[in-house]
């Protein structure tokens, strides 16, 4: 699905530091992991040089014209596919959000281990390729199938218990179901190739679920009945969850929660005082559309509607802004938004613990001084 024309933010409402527009923010160096400054979001395509990186281990070094896709396990024709091969079949584009699952842990008190990302990383593109479900309706899905693995050319060790011993791939299983419906197997960025470090040549996009989902340089797809026990699977990107209030289980993080955040102005950014100045930002959901966006500037106690921007695209951010009446009074001064999507499910105020240091979309207290 092509996305609807590129909405973009009032032109007066959008100053956005030249210095530093296409720069990203080093977050850690080994491996790479970089953030998008999220206040130089001003449309709704996230170019490629401003896109966050997410690396897990160093980014492998592949032969594009060698590099084979291998299709096998529970399947009756077991596939090997080049990236001409891929290009050969039909393609498709798509526009999905992609959020790191740790986006927003600076704001989490106390402290917690894991990358430091603040707002940016997270981003919006659109992506080419073929659908997965096409591939394994090629190599003949057998019966009693439950999920498919995907497993990337990035390898490495973990440093911290518990963890196997040496390195290892990292990989990650979808539902048979998820895998057969709207996975993309992603070759284009924003019609242009895939950069290496977003996975090229070949990377998954799994529209509507976090970013741990879509493996990059993708070597390996793996059919099985029985469920995947990784690493990543289990140990890391996991939650809590209470099933009928009961005893506290472990689980594979998959969906994105509807969620708001403020791009401008930024954390800590001076705006002058009794004037009206626009408050900015983005919104997204799972399989569903932004319908509401709200900015409070007292703690929650009030909340007044934003105008969203463009057209909803599923599994696409929403631009959406709001125009902000700042007080007369100087001081330190704290803006949250909320988003609800057509589902009907809100941007939660508070943080569930149960979420440990992933899954993070409760309100954040973004602080601004009026002067």
């Amino acid at each position: 699905m092509k996305s609807s024309p590129d909405p973009v933010f009032s032109e007066n409402a959008s100053p956005v530091d030249v210095g530093r527009a296409g720069g990203l923010i080093v977050i850690e160096k080994e491996p790479v992991n970089l953030e998008m400054p999220f206040g130089t979001v001003d449309r709704f395509l996230t170019p490629n040089e401003r896109f966050y990186v997410r690396c897990h281990f160093p980014i492998p070094k592949i032969n594009a014209k060698k590099w084979r896709l291998k299709i096998g396990g529970a399947v009756r024709k077991p596939l090997t596919l080049s990236l001409a091969d891929l290009r050969a079949m039909k393609a498709l584009t798509t526009t999905s959000l992609l959020e790191c699952a740790g986006n927003n842990r600076v704001f989490l008190i106390p402290k917690v281990k894991g990358a430091q990302w603040s707002l940016g990383a997270v981003g919006n593109a659109e992506w080419t390729g073929v659908l997965l479900a096409d591939l394994l309706q090629q190599a003949g899905v057998k019966d009693g199938v439950l999920e498919v693995v995907l497993e990337g050319a990035d390898e490495g060790e973990v440093k911290e218990q518990p963890k196997p011993s040496g390195k290892f791939h990292y990989a990650r299983s979808l539902p048979l179901q998820k895998a057969q419906s709207d996975v993309l197997l992603a070759y284009e960025m924003n019609g242009e190739p895939l950069p290496e470090s977003h996975g090229a040549p070949l990377r998954a996009i799994v529209p509507g679920w976090y970013g741990m989902a879509a493996v990059k340089w993708l070597t390996h797809i793996l059919v099985t009945k029985e469920p995947f026990h990784g690493f990543y699977q289990t140990i890391e990107y996991t939650r809590w969850e209470r099933p009928r209030k009961s005893l506290p289980m472990q689980v594979p993080l998959s969906e994105v929660p509807v969620k708001a955040q403020i791009s401008r102005p930024e954390l800590g950014q001076v705006v002058p005082a009794g004037e009206k100045i626009w408050v900015q930002g983005t919104a997204w959901t799972a399989d569903s559309e932004i319908t509401k966006v709200e900015v409070s500037d007292d703690w929650g106690k009030n909340w007044k509607r934003a105008d969203l921007l463009g057209k909803p695209v599923r599994n696409a951010w929403q631009l959406w802004e709001y125009q902000w009446l700042t007080p007369k009074k100087r001081g330190k001064q704290v803006l949250m938004v909320k988003a609800t999507d057509a589902r009907g499910r809100e941007q939660p105020y508070e943080r569930d613990a149960d979420r440990g240091t992933y899954n993070i979309s409760h309100c954040l207290p973004i602080e601004v001084e009026v002067r």
